[in-house]
């Protein structure tokens, strides 16, 4: 590896403000382990412990985590009756939604409204706003990314992430799910297509790769280990969604590994966050 080139790469912890054992799991990952970002949930149940750390933790780079699917809404549901159910949650199902987003003009006026909720609900916490990325990734809707750039110079978003991983690097390291990796990548590849030509026409920055989409749930100690001399790109993203539960403990054994750490160091990669860039 040359050393005139200088490598970067996010290790970002997504649902920071989702329970208090994301939280928990994230500050750990941050303070002992390589991770250098996360993204917060403005609407999580945990959401004001999480910025009481994010403040106790300067150095930890925080975004914002937009929850448009899989959650509830920060405005209420009389303002956003085409968005929500009767308690103010948002569909679990991301295709259905998807639909709504792209073919009812209502949904996309408050769509607008909820958007800048969330962010204005950031800007409050007195954060940095580090970056923007989505729950399930529904923020790289071709109307949520447009609604976001159209925003980004009133709320300062100067990064938002497009997932990006080669499909066949990925299938090398693990087959699991295949059929599910050859959708996620053929459908986030023209979601990313489209959201880089809207960013780079509003000076929005992006990273070359992110990691994380095709190995959902599973980005384990091997898993990094094997994929990290192999990544070729030199400003990266990696995100997991660690946790002290059953379902995030495999991510967070990967952020608190020494053998991460080391592989990172071998491929020259410098530890950074999006305020850093």
């Amino acid at each position: 590896m040359s050393t005139s080139i200088h490598r970067k790469v996010i290790i970002n912890g997504d649902d920071f403000g989702l329970s208090h054992e994301v939280n928990q799991a994230i500050i750990k990952a941050h303070q002992h382990g390589v991770l250098t970002s996360t993204s917060l949930m403005v609407t999580g149940a945990a959401f004001s412990e999480a910025v009481e750390l994010a403040r106790a933790n300067p150095s930890l780079g925080v975004g914002l985590h937009l929850v448009l699917v899989c959650g509830r809404s920060a405005l209420p549901k009389k303002q956003v009756p085409h968005l929500v159910d009767e308690n103010g949650n948002f569909s679990d199902d991301p295709t259905l939604a998807g639909l709504r987003y792209q073919f009812s003009k209502q949904a996309r006026i408050e769509l607008q409204q909820e958007i800048r909720a969330q962010l204005e609900k950031f800007r409050a916490t007195g954060l940095p706003l580090s970056h923007v990325d989505g729950h399930l990734h529904l923020h790289v809707h071709p109307v949520v990314i447009n609604i976001l750039a159209g925003m980004a110079p009133e709320f300062g978003i100067k990064y938002i992430r497009l997932p990006s991983e080669e499909l066949k690097l990925n299938l090398k390291l693990s087959r699991q799910n295949l059929l599910t990796k050859l959708i996620w990548s053929a459908v986030f590849g023209k979601l990313r297509d489209y959201g880089a030509s809207i960013l780079k026409s509003q000076n929005i920055n992006f990273t070359e790769r992110v990691y994380g989409l095709l190995q959902t749930g599973n980005v384990s100690e091997q898993y990094l280990c094997n994929l990290i001399p192999q990544i070729q790109a030199n400003h990266i993203e990696i995100y997991s969604h660690p946790a002290f539960s059953v379902l995030g403990e495999v991510e967070l054994k990967a952020l608190l590994s020494e053998q991460v750490r080391e592989a990172l160091c071998a491929g020259g990669f410098e530890l950074t966050n999006y305020n850093k860039l």
